[in-house]
């Protein structure tokens, strides 16, 4: 059952509430100074949250020093009809709870701001902690992934629907003073209009709660509905689109607020996609908003106001820097899941259609492959036909395959495949009976013209070199392209997965193996939400189709061919080509008679900030194998506008131009000398890379280097001795003999190599 359909019948929580108290007990047994500068400093953060104390209260306590002896009186006489709660800590550190003067009074979808009267007896500094089991825990997520969640059932949210923050940050210290009296902030979000029943529980730390539930507080609140804003989103040609929005109040709070969200709004995104003419509910206010629709967009920030009225409308016209499928490259994102890691309500269910469309539809992603895995397998395989889905546009398209995880072959890497015809392997019926090692799985999967690759190729791939390529041998110990090294000898992956790893990792392997003359291709993928959460297509693979024309089936053949490069979206390198031969066609092969020299054409854009931001040198400054592995923001040269594009041949940077990312096309051409059989790419490092076009000369096929023979060979030893203990009995001799093939290959080919 979709989430949000589960409050459609709500009505009000009827358990009895705790009457009101008219007043808190007043408290005299502390000095007037540090009270009122506490107080002060509680004016301070209700200005910055957005509930300012009215002019005549902020008047009082600025002028309240003036006569010390009352001071005490004055804090108490402004701050107490504020405060929803008073806690008491008793000499012993027990924590008891009473109802407060404030009025109960919520708004849905919005953000009030309490005071709690706190009088520690105890002289406690410790953190006041306010919980409730009608606040979902507040799931944090880091810049690009969201952490794991609980479980959380359609039966439980009824109750879930209001958020607790007790507000620790400045101005305020973020523990209790020691002081016998001063106040502190809570913030209460409601999801929901009507009456509501909410339980409070204050602690200053494990043991301290009073006996007899007495550190419990039951409030009936009453929210008040908020505004309907319905939004008009125009795409640049003034067609109805789907957008993402980020809406912001001036303390920086997130709406709707993130740990409330039913689908189709992901708890793990700031971020929510809406549709021209639905709308979103906003209390009254002002908002800085930021709309946009994908990389090939531009960021548009404004400030929104919104009425205090029943509705409220808002138009947005989107803009381009860029459009990639109108010059013929489509973008796809081949990983994404609608359940597991960061999904809800359980990940072993997850999300509908409706709801992974809404997101590709909202990045503008022109194909997105939703995969169903291990965790949801049972749950999402419904939805698999070997078809595109219904909810595909001629603009969009969506597909259900399969990313062999959560499998018995999973330890010796994860595998995209796409474009199956039948999603169970032959004469299975659970996941536990497939192969336990990968080129069985590939090789079905071809055999029913699947396009298959390995899924987040650098895990199992560090290396503390991070050279490209690496001589160090990594330890293939994970899930990425580990057994790849085997697979590719036997003619069995169409490409390996690059973006959402690191790219040493990922472009390793890739360059030694098309250093010994073997020819997969490169893919761009997400792994939404499992390795990035922040949005779908953040891997992009853009794919040429000759005739303009969307079709899914050549979109993967295109993949599959190398018909493409890969990007992060913010830089492309389109129309590559070596003499007259375009990447991807005629097997990207271009024969020459003897050595000569060769003209690279290519056009090349990227778009980026003029100056660094403050984000983008945190980018820049980490470490490759932290994340966003691959951003344009580390390419960026200094401070200045400019990247480089690189070309390579044979895994080397061989000439370099650089570029304004500025957003503009420009025809870059490379005049280059080949005295052997050589492969030749594009790249802007790390954000973009074409595939390979294979310049041979007399017929002979690619030897480009020794090292990478050898590299190889040693690469099969390692990830037998890694994978072989995890393969099962009966399958491991089949296994064995495919490795001593591979490792025969490399030996032949390291025997006809003629260079390092």
């Amino acid at each position: 059952m979709r989430l949000r359909l589960a409050f459609v019948a709500l009505v009000a929580i009827a358990a009895p509430s705790s009457s009101r108290a008219d007043d808190l007990p007043f408290v005299d047994s502390v000095d007037a100074q540090p009270l009122l500068a506490q107080a002060r400093r509680i004016a301070e953060t209700l200005e910055m949250l957005g509930q300012p104390l009215s002019e005549k209260d902020k008047s009082r306590l600025l002028t309240a020093n003036e006569n010390p002896k009352d001071a005490i009186k004055i804090v108490q006489q402004v701050l107490d009809p504020l405060c929803l709660a008073g806690v008491n800590i008793n000499p012993e550190s027990r924590v008891k709870a009473t109802p407060g003067p404030a009025s109960p009074t919520l708004v849905q979808q919005g953000w009030r701001v309490f005071l709690v009267k706190v009088h520690n007896e105890a002289g406690v500094t410790a953190l006041l902690r306010a919980e409730s089991p009608n606040s979902a825990p507040v799931y944090k997520t880091s810049t690009n992934v969201a952490e794991p969640r609980k479980t959380i059932t359609a039966a439980m949210l009824p109750d879930r629907w209001m958020e607790l923050r007790m507000y620790n940050d400045r101005p305020l210290n973020r523990t209790l003073s020691g002081l016998s009296l001063e106040y502190r902030v809570m913030q209460l979000y409601s999801r929901e209009v009507g009456k509501r029943e909410a339980k409070l529980t204050f602690d200053v730390g494990q043991g301290t709660q009073d006996l007899g539930f007495r550190a419990d507080l039951d409030v009936l609140f009453t929210s008040q509905p908020s505004v309907k804003v319905t939004l008009d989103i125009l795409d640049v040609d003034g067609s109805p689109t789907t957008a993402s929005l980020l809406i912001r109040d001036s303390a920086r709070r997130v709406y709707p607020a993130q740990s409330k969200r039913l689908a189709p709004d992901f708890y793990f995104h700031p971020q929510i996609y809406r549709h021209h003419g639905e709308n979103v509910v906003l209390p009254a206010g002002t908002y800085d908003v930021e709309v946009t629709r994908g990389p090939e967009y531009v960021v548009e920030r404004r400030k929104m106001t919104v009425p205090d009225a029943r509705e409220h409308r808002e138009s947005f016209r989107l803009k381009r820097w860029t459009d990639l499928a109108k010059m013929g490259w489509f973008s796809g994102d081949h990983h994404v899941h609608a359940a597991g890691c960061g999904h809800y309500e359980s990940p072993t269910e997850g999300v509908t259609p409706d709801d992974m469309m809404r997101h590709i539809l909202g990045e503008d992603l022109d194909v997105g492959c939703v995969l169903s895995w291990g965790p949801c397998w049972y749950a999402q395989k419904a939805y698999f036909d070997g078809k595109l889905h219904p909810l595909s546009t001629p603009k969009h398209l969506m597909r259900y395959d399969v990313e062999v995880s959560g499998f018995p072959s999973s330890h010796a890497g994860h595998l995209c495949l796409i474009r199956l015809k039948e999603d169970d392997y032959p004469n299975t019926t659970r996941i536990e009976e497939w192969p336990s090692w990968d080129l069985p799985v590939l090789k079905w999967g071809k055999s029913q013209g699947g396009v298959v690759g390995f899924s987040h190729s650098g895990w199992g791939l560090m290396t503390k070199d991070q050279s490209v390529p690496t001589l160090e041998i990594p330890p293939f110990d994970g899930i990425g392209a580990n057994e790849y090294i085997v697979d590719v000898v036997h003619d069995a992956v169409d490409f390996i997965s690059t973006v959402d790893t690191p790219a040493p990792s990922e472009l390793s392997i890739w360059y030694h193996t098309l250093n010994c003359g073997f020819r997969c291709r490169i893919s761009g993928e997400t792994d939404f939400p499992c390795i990035y959460g922040e949005r779908v297509g953040l891997g992009r693979s853009y794919v040429r189709l000759e005739d303009g024309k969307l079709d899914f089936d050549r979109w993967a053949d295109g993949v599959k061919q190398g018909r493409s490069y890969v990007s992060d979206g913010k830089s492309h390198l389109v129309d590559f080509r070596v003499e007259n031969v375009r990447v991807g066609e005629g097997g990207s092969e271009l024969k020459l008679d003897k050595p000569g020299t060769v003209k690279i054409v290519a056009n090349v854009a990227a778009m980026m900030a003029p100056e660094a931001t403050s984000d983008g040198k945190a980018i820049k400054a980490r470490p490759l194998y932290e994340k966003p592995y691959w951003d344009i923001e580390r390419a960026r040269i200094g401070n200045t506008r400019k990247v480089p594009v690189e070309l390579v041949v044979n895994g080397k940077s061989v000439a370099r131009r650089e570029i304004d990312g500025d957003g503009q096309f420009r025809e870059l051409e490379f005049s280059l000398p080949i005295e052997r059989s050589s492969w030749v790419a594009l790249r802007i490092f790390p954000s973009s890379h074409t595939n390979p076009i294979f310049v041979t000369v007399a017929g002979k096929p690619i030897r480009a280097s020794k090292q990478s023979a050898d590299w190889c060979i040693k690469s099969v030893d390692q990830c037998w001795s890694k994978k072989s203990p995890l393969t099962r009995p009966a399958e491991r001799e089949e296994a064995k003999k495919a490795y001593d093939t591979a490792r025969q290959a490399y030996k032949n080919i390291l025997d006809e190599s003629e260079v390092d």
